[in-house]
């Protein structure tokens, strides 16, 4: 048996999988909320104590993490701890503990997904001899790229999330001046994920939120996203609208480094919440404005991912592949 886990700002998922040639078994999967626990090795006894699995005897482990990694440690990006894989092989005797980056765990898992798991936002055609791009928005942004090495896609980390932003429009403008006057620069991720989403609407709000958003809410987000998907707020509404074209935009960004010929996939928590929005022209529009590269970024397929556990399935496919 192997031991995967999915370690985000807000939530964990642990899973103890069966080992396959192509993609692992689940056989008990469960989730945490990150910092209610002190650490992963908390969790992990938490898992493994359970009577269903109590026993099972796990030879190998891997952990997709929220923030880079360095040799066999990583510190979180959004979470105040630091894992460290020697200490958590030794505590539960287990003979070999991976760390990756999440989004490089996720790309693991991209390359085992069925059809099903897929929406598909342009269909383009995807070249046997092409890199695959890959982005997922959530507590923050995560990106990685898939290198095609003699027809093998070998992932690859990458902390472009915390980029600089690169405003487009003058609405965009205006937001980027909000964000350097708040944080003194800003990131990627201040606007594609969703405390982005947060910034962008007080951007869009010069009087009350009709959407009845409280702002000091964790759930702002989504309450945002449901205010403008339901037409409750003007300014919601163009929230969400300048979310998706910033996502979309940065999309581009993403397969124009990769050239990714492959495929863009969009993982994280947010793209399949609001796939009505994701889907109405916005996302792909800016994906595409990208001269002299429009013909280019039009031929390439563009997905969302509808797995919400492609991380965790990443990291155990890492886990049960020789390496």
């Amino acid at each position: 048996m192997i031991l995967a886990g999915d370690v985000g700002g807000t939530k964990t998922l642990l899973g103890v999988f069966d080992r396959d040639a192509v993609r692992p078994r689940p056989v008990r999967v469960a989730g945490f909320a990150t910092l209610d626990y002190r650490d992963l090795s908390e969790m992990i006894e938490e898992l493994t104590s359970e009577a269903a699995i109590r026993g099972v005897s796990i030879d190998g482990a891997c952990f997709g993490v929220a923030g880079p990694v360095i040799g066999d440690t990583a510190a979180l990006t959004n979470v105040p701890w630091m894992l460290d894989a020697r200490t958590i092989a030794d505590r539960f005797g287990f003979a070999r503990v991976d760390l990756l980056n999440d989004l490089q765990a996720m790309a693991h898992g991209v390359t085992v997904l069925q059809p099903s798991e897929l929406h598909v936002l342009q269909a383009g055609e995807s070249r046997s001899d092409g890199n695959i791009g890959l982005l997922a928005a959530g507590t923050g942004l995560g990106e990685a790229l898939l290198h095609n090495v003699g027809g093998r896609f070998i992932p690859s980390p990458s902390e472009g999330g915390h980029a600089d932003f690169a405003a487009r429009n003058e609405r965009e403008i205006g937001l980027l001046r909000r964000l350097i006057a708040r944080f003194g620069r800003a990131q990627v991720e201040d606007v594609v994920s969703g405390p982005g989403l947060r910034n962008i609407h007080d951007v869009t709000h010069t009087s009350r939120c009709r959407g009845g958003v409280d702002l000091e809410s964790r759930d702002a987000p989504a309450a945002i996203a449901a205010a403008a998907l339901e037409h409750r707020c003007d300014g919601c509404v163009e929230a969400l609208e300048m979310f998706v074209e910033a996502y979309g935009a940065e999309a581009g960004n993403v397969a124009l480094r990769a050239v990714s010929t492959g495929g863009l996939f969009v993982g994280g928590g947010i793209a399949p919440k609001i796939l009505e929005a994701m889907s109405d022209g916005r996302f792909i529009r800016a994906f595409r404005e990208k001269a002299p590269f429009e013909s280019l970024l039009a031929a390439i397929p563009v997905k969302v991912i509808l797995n919400p556990e492609t991380g965790l399935l990443g990291a155990a496919v890492f886990a049960a592949s020789p390496h």
